[in-house]
């Protein structure tokens, strides 16, 4: 055991080593054998970086790499501690001064302290690992339950693997059914009111109109519950991601990929993701394919650096700055000594952090409380709307809406604002249209071709991938049997549309409003262009006239006018028995 060196005592230290040149000589040791042994390391860690087994086990790779330096330099430190106690390698007599402890028990005091440092390097490591492999294994979770909410991701593996045309590339073209070999659908075995007992049991009798069942969506759920078939699906699912992540890196390093050539394992920036950054990738594109090399070398570097720092990244240096000031306080230096030394320093630091200590501590409040959260759109009291496009502890980027400009405002200054939050619970957003007729329209008939108008919009609005861009309460697929591409989940509130208000009687028109459900708010406009089009083929259709925005004197025309707007008043009398004219009426009585 070495007694520690006394306050007073420490300030003889650099004094002792420019005596004693044994001293010098064993720091000189030491010293190299330090650096070589960091030499070694950097050109083992940069060997292990390009090994595949980096990138399949990425948390073990990067446990081994901090673990290797630590261990070698231990080892050097403990051998030389040994070494020194067993022989009398320093001569005593060159000491100038007294008071001081020998050179001996100095050095070991050295070697100790080097050895300490080196253990608090090494925990400062090694914890944020052991925290980020947690929180992937969390992520693999949630990963897991979305995928069961999707019933299967679309790179599912079809089992035809051979001659599957998406094989270039690892993407199955064929109609995954993976979830079915892990989950049995159950019926419920309450009766939807949506269906008659009779009607219910007919579907239940064949495996079409089960599957039609297994599809089918009231108010945003599916109705019925799974059952595993399988022992351990979470364990089996794990494995097909491997299996396909395995598929994704050989495409990479045989060359048959996007970019046409073999890609590297290199340091960076990185060509190919680890199985951890390919997941990544996976959530922000909502699991579609990843294609080998179908993105710039840095690409998801370049997306980390817009990320938050998260408590793993900042944890290390505390951990290190704690065991420094472990070891001055082990040889001997009074901490409050150093605080008070350090007092004035630390208040003028403090004072210029003020802001950023401020904005630290709203980003933890806001992350903990989960007030806002990335894509989340909302309006500051400024009148800016937009999406959330980052949260940082220095600043949020807010998005405009329509991709114009980018706004970006001090954390802390979000907790002291008013802010709307347009998709904390829901996220879809009415698309109006207006529209002015002529009197001599019957309202009542434009009413009923509005209807026709925003049921039509409901169906054919969709995005270039053919997912319906309106909420709906069942699918339009499911009646083909096919899966819900998404337009009836989270109808977290019970909505009649499509919605018409006849709203006002103009100088020149009869004015009507037009609105239903877009999914979210970029949806909105494009809903809202598919309800104008569709809405000028009806009206052309059926006779319906927009009124230019004048004063019009009749001499004799009128009736010509009407005598022309009749002739197919028949077929809007169709149209209003078919579609009835919303909530604006139940009755023909006034």
């Amino acid at each position: 055991m070495v007694d520690p060196i006394s306050s007073g005592q420490i300030q003889n230290l650099s004094s002792l080593i420019l005596s004693n040149s044994d001293l010098q000589i064993q720091l000189f040791i030491l010293i190299v054998g330090l650096v070589t042994i960091f030499s070694i390391y950097y050109k083992f860690a940069n060997w292990i970086r390009r090994l595949k087994f980096s990138y399949v086990r990425p948390h073990l790779s990067r446990f081994i790499r901090k673990a290797v330096l630590p261990f070698f330099a231990l080892a050097l430190i403990s051998t030389t501690n040994f070494y020194i106690q067993i022989y009398d390698l320093f001569d005593e007599s060159e000491v100038p001064f007294t008071g001081m402890h020998d050179v001996k028990q100095t050095f070991a005091m050295i070697l100790n302290s080097i050895n300490i440092l080196i253990i608090g390097y090494t925990i400062s490591q090694l914890v944020p690992i052991i925290l980020r492999k947690r929180d992937s294994d969390q992520k693999e979770r949630d990963d897991f339950e979305n995928w069961k909410i999707k019933r299967g991701f679309v790179d599912d593996p079809c089992g035809n693997c051979d001659v599957c045309s998406g094989k270039r590339y690892g993407i199955c073209k064929n109609t995954p059914d993976l979830f079915h070999k892990f989950f049995k659908w159950m019926s419920p075995t309450e009766i939807p009111i949506e269906f008659t007992r009779e009607e219910f049991q007919k579907y239940l009798d064949t495996e079409e109109g089960r599957r039609h069942l297994e599809n089918y969506r009231i108010g945003g759920m599916t109705i019925g519950s799974y059952q595993a078939i399988i022992k351990d699906p979470f364990g089996k699912w794990k494995e097909t991601e491997r299996e396909k992540y395995d598929r994704y890196l050989n495409f990479c390093l045989n060359g048959n990929n996007a970019s046409g050539r073999v890609m590297s394992l290199k340091s960076g920036p990185h060509e190919v993701y680890s199985i951890d950054d390919w997941m990544e990738v996976k959530r922000l594109n909502d699991y579609e394919y990843v294609i080998p090399g179908g993105k710039p070398p840095g690409y998801f570097e370049q997306k980390q650096k817009s990320m938050p720092r998260s408590v793993s990244q900042i944890l290390p240096a505390g951990i290190f700055i704690v065991t420094i000031l472990g070891v001055i306080a082990w040889w001997g230096v009074d901490l409050v000594v150093v605080a008070t030394a350090t007092g004035g320093l630390g208040v003028g630091v403090g004072l210029a952090l003020k802001q950023t200590m401020e904005n630290y501590f709203a980003y933890v409040v806001i992350r903990k409380n989960k007030i806002i959260q990335e894509g989340d759109r909302i309006q500051l009291n400024t009148g800016f709307n937009g999406y959330v496009h980052s949260i940082t502890p220095g600043v949020i980027y807010i998005r405009h809406a329509l991709n114009e400009s980018l706004a970006i405002i001090p954390t802390n200054q979000l907790m002291s604002e008013q802010i709307l939050n347009f998709t904390k619970e829901f996220s879809y957003v009415p698309a109006t249209v207006k529209v002015g007729v002529s009197y001599l329209n019957d309202p009542k008939q434009v009413a009923s071709i509005l209807i026709k108008v925003g049921k039509l919009t409901m169906i054919k609005s969709k995005d270039e991938k053919g997912r319906h861009l309106v909420i709906q309460k069942s699918c339009p697929y499911l009646e083909k049997d096919k899966p819900s591409c998404g337009c009836d989940k989270n109808t977290l509130a019970d909505i009649d549309q499509p919605v018409v208000r006849f709203e006002d009687f103009n100088e020149s028109s009869l004015d009507f409003s037009l609105w239903v459900y877009a999914k979210d708010f970029g949806s909105h406009f494009k809903v809202q262009t598919d309800m104008r089009m569709i809405l000028y083929e009806e009206f052309k259709k059926h006779g319906i006239r927009i009124p230019w925005p004048i004063r019009t004197i009749y001499q004799g025309d009128e009736k010509k006018e009407s005598e022309e707007i009749s002739k197919v008043d028949a077929e809007r009398e169709k149209i209003k028995s078919q579609f009835g004219v919303g909530d604006i009426s139940l009755s023909d009585d006034y």
